[in-house]
């Protein structure tokens, strides 16, 4: 018994089952009668059972073993005409989904306005977002299950830089920002103030850490980091709290009630602007529209966040 018969056959198949009889299908189909009445034959011989009851001068029976193959073929042929009307779209340029990852502050603090101007042209294509830090989001890209990564960078020479496994597109730079909690005498913060403080920020080898004590061996200084977390948010509450001050990105210091108060501490006029570069990551190729308008939203976002000048205004 062959298990995978001739489409052909099946379509003569379903035609006669569909019209009653052998000549109306060959009729529909535009052969002659014999020629149907052969399909029908090499099919019932491929499956080797009786698909049709032939009775002179009455329309055609279908057996049981017919009625299970017709209604096998129709969603055959109902699943091919969906897969076809797919991959049209998609030579189209119409996808369904795109799952995009980004590491959690873009996540919180870009995503949601930038998805609400996106929403009215995406043209149907669905965004299933993934919260993920960018070491983890890189190999995700690679193995294909994240069609797009929002990284970030704070130094050069680290990762993600441009190669064969994915495509680096840089969106802009989120300024970083030195705060401190509220001063009850309320003047204003300036770095020699922080020096006898605590300091907060990542671990010893975490890519914000470097670049802290980088920027500090540039101004001569030697900031004591005794509360580490990858928590970005964490910090700004022990900062807030007066336990500590650090660089925070400039995107958890818009406009927020619920944040903590902080207030910004001068720096000297030969401090280097320090900020962390946000990426867009693919794998090579050619990018969907819809990837390419929410990829220049993000930077449009990016802008506004880069004009952040008091972490302090609002309401807090």
């Amino acid at each position: 018994m062959n298990r995978r018969p001739d489409l052909k056959l099946l379509s003569t198949f379903l035609a006669v089952v569909d019209r009653g009889s052998m000549a109306e299908a060959a009729a529909a189909l535009g052969y002659v009668p014999s020629a149907v009445s052969q399909h029908i034959a090499a099919l019932e011989r491929d499956l080797g059972v009786e698909l049709l009851v032939r009775r002179p001068g009455s329309r055609l029976i279908l057996t049981a073993a017919g009625r299970s193959l017709a209604q096998a073929a129709r969603s055959l042929f109902e699943a091919t005409a969906r897969f076809q009307d797919a991959a049209a779209r998609i030579a189209d340029g119409d996808i369904a989904e795109l799952r995009v990852g980004a590491y959690p502050s873009a996540m919180s603090h870009l995503f949601p306005g930038v998805l609400a101007a996106l929403r009215p042209r995406r043209r149907g294509a669905r965004i299933r977002l993934v919260i993920v830090e960018t070491h983890q989001g890189l190999p995700r890209v690679t193995s294909g299950d994240l069609d797009l990564l929002i990284a970030y960078r704070y130094l050069p020479e680290d990762p993600p830089s441009p190669s064969d496994d994915w495509d680096v597109t840089s969106l802009g730079h989120e300024p970083l920002v030195l705060v401190a909690g509220p001063r009850p005498d309320a003047r204003p913060w300036e770095l020699a103030d922080c020096l006898t403080m605590e300091w907060t920020s990542g671990h010893a080898r975490s890519p914000d850490r470097r670049l802290l004590h980088r920027w500090a061996g540039e101004l001569g200084i030697s900031p004591e980091v005794t509360l580490e977390t990858e928590d970005l948010h964490s910090m700004l509450a022990m900062i807030g709290a007066g336990l500590a001050v650090g660089l925070i990105p400039a995107t958890l210091l818009t406009e927020d009630a619920d944040r903590p108060r902080v207030e910004r501490v001068a720096l000297p006029p030969e401090a280097t602007p320090l900020h962390r570069e946000v990426l867009a990551v693919s794998r090579p190729g050619v990018r969907h529209p819809v990837v390419e308008e929410l990829l220049g939203l993000l930077a449009q976002a990016l802008r506004v966040v880069g004009g952040v000048s008091d972490p302090s205004s609002g309401s807090d």
